[in-house]
């Protein structure tokens, strides 16, 4: 029986794009900045995986499939959460709700 489902979902794995990775400075100062974002992101549709690098400038790797979502979508959610996400400001009424520790 696991076979069979296996090759009836088999093409519709074929059928998705290749995933693509960007990288995204954000304003994340600490580990609950990075929970907090890669939390959101991996909630998101289509962000198959997210990692923020404290020690590398607060830069975030994302990787997703570009059918379902793109970058600028991405920026906004991190915005969203409270966070600048390169040339796009973190959203006043989010940024605000941060604990005093996550904003600098």
């Amino acid at each position: 029986m696991k076979y069979i489902l296996f090759f009836l979902f088999l093409p519709f794995g074929l059928l998705a794009g290749p995933s693509q990775t960007v990288k995204i400075k954000t304003s994340a100062i600490c580990e609950m900045c990075k929970e907090r974002i890669e939390k959101n992101l991996a909630l998101t549709k289509g962000v198959e995986k997210a990692d923020l690098n404290l020690d590398d400038q607060s830069n975030i790797t994302v990787v997703y499939n570009p059918d379902k979502i793109d970058v600028a979508k991405i920026k906004l959610v991190i915005a969203e959460t409270g966070y600048d996400a390169d040339e796009v400001k973190a959203l006043k009424k989010s940024f605000d709700k941060l604990p005093n520790c996550c904003k600098k």
